[in-house]
């Protein structure tokens, strides 16, 4: 067997990493992390618009990228307490309770946001 090149040997963690993910990881967790991509991207987006377009409205900019950070953190946080490998650390929490927790936050969150807004 002929040896492997470097691009071979680089390429087969990522393969192996992207092919455990597809097998091991629920539905679910795959449709919340979809979500937090989406959210990764819409704030460098809205970055990169402040600082090579125009940051005219700085507050409509500061409103959207904290809008954008905390979702993120909710959700990341919904998704370790949905987690089935979690599931003893948040043993008192049902996914019923995180998602509730999630809905109340992403509320409260964007209430706060709405009125920074002006």
């Amino acid at each position: 067997m002929p040896p492997k090149s470097a691009q071979e040997k680089a390429r087969s963690p990522v393969e192996s990493l992207w092919k455990a993910y597809n097998e091991d990881t629920p539905d679910r967790l795959k449709f919340v992390d979809s979500f937090l991509l989406f959210l990764m991207l819409s704030g460098i987006i809205q970055f990169m618009y402040c600082v090579l377009v125009i940051n005219y409205p700085f507050n409509a900019f500061l409103a959207g990228f904290a809008s954008t950070v905390g979702q993120f953190v909710l959700t990341a946080s919904l998704r370790s307490q949905v987690n089935p490998v979690n599931q003893g650390e948040f043993k008192d929490v049902s996914p019923e309770r995180a998602f509730a927790d999630f809905a109340l936050g992403s509320i409260v969150l964007h209430f706060f946001v709405y009125n920074f807004l002006g």
